[in-house]
């Protein structure tokens, strides 16, 4: 394809849609005109890219359909409509489409828990240099149940919410480089694992899983799958596929930072959950029942809106003719 060509014919019709991208006000027929052009120059703009990749050229025209369309829907980022986008199509696309990698990081995760408490529950003598006999006792009898009714619940809320997001954020933050994730990972299973071991050998095994389980099963689905998203950023420049090194890890790295904005709301509610739920009155089947559907109702948002969204070509990155358009304003 001659490029020179291109322009030449289509010149005014990209000044056109430039010039309609910059009115503050559009008649009737001049939006129906900038929706037309709108269609026109999005396909010479592909049609660069494949044929004749010149990058002033898609610099120029990525910024000006980048215009053209927040002139057609408003600004984007104040838009209900873009937020509605990301919560059911943009998010679940990025959740169900590494769900290989949070899931198996969750599987791999809760069988070293349980082996590590089987085996602590095995050598006492190691749990007890870890764990001091005066210290297991006031965790027995009231450090583990007391600590979710220390403070007010709204303020528990807070402290959990921001904890996690904490641990979700170093997991997917530092998740480029691997390892580090491997060891926050272990960090919190051998918490977890000490924990619950303490608590069975004084025969207080119903009570551990039953002010663990309420909240437990969404916060660590959550870590799990900041963990597994992480991960999956490390292999995106180990194993770049058909992709470059560079632009596979960027895709992978902008999808992440989506699950990790996403996950802020996750947390909150597994956050409410351990802060009114666990430590209430209601009988333990009925928190637990609580935590089993807070769970269930998050797998079924991965799997039917995730999956119909990946189905409709949805990746959970951001569209690229808008990532092309940024690169182009930051140059």
């Amino acid at each position: 394809m001659d490029l020179d060509a291109l322009a030449t014919v289509h010149r005014e019709e990209w000044a056109r849609l430039e010039e309609l991208g910059r009115r503050r006000r559009l008649t009737g027929p001049e939006s129906d005109e900038l929706v037309d052009l709108y269609s026109e120059v999005a396909t010479h703009l592909s049609l660069v890219r494949s044929q004749a990749p010149d990058a002033e050229v898609i610099a120029y025209l990525s910024s000006v359909l980048s215009r053209a369309r927040t002139r057609q829907t408003g600004t984007r980022a104040t838009s209900w409509r873009v937020a509605g986008d990301f919560l059911l199509r943009r998010f679940p696309a990025a959740l169900y489409r590494t769900r290989w990698w949070w899931g198996t990081t969750a599987l791999v995760n809760v069988a070293a828990a349980f082996l590590m408490g089987w085996w602590l529950l095995q050598h006492p003598e190691v749990e007890t240099g870890l764990v001091g006999a005066d210290q297991a006792r006031e965790i027995v009898s009231e450090g583990f149940e007391g600590y979710y009714s220390t403070y007010a619940a709204s303020h528990f809320a807070a402290q959990v919410w921001t904890n996690n997001a904490w641990v979700a954020a170093l997991c997917i933050g530092l998740g480029v480089f691997g390892l580090p994730v491997v060891w926050v990972l272990l960090q919190n299973v051998a918490n977890l694992a000490l924990m619950g071991s303490v608590m069975v050998r004084h025969d207080r095994g119903a009570l551990f899983f039953g002010l663990i389980l309420p909240h437990g099963l969404l916060e660590l689905t959550a870590v799990f799958v900041a963990a597994g998203v992480g991960l999956r950023v490390f292999w995106s420049w180990v194993r770049p596929g058909d992709l470059p090194r560079g632009r596979s890890l960027a895709r992978e790295g902008r999808s992440a930072a989506g699950v990790a904005i996403g996950l802020v709301l996750v947390l909150l509610v597994s956050g409410l959950i351990e802060a009114f739920v666990t430590p209430s009155p209601l009988p333990t089947w009925a928190r637990i029942g609580i935590g089993v559907v807070a769970e269930l109702a998050f797998l079924a948002y991965v799997l039917v809106l995730g999956r119909a969204a990946v189905r409709d070509g949805e990746t959970g990155d951001v569209e690229e003719d808008l990532l092309e358009a940024d690169v182009a304003t930051a140059g």
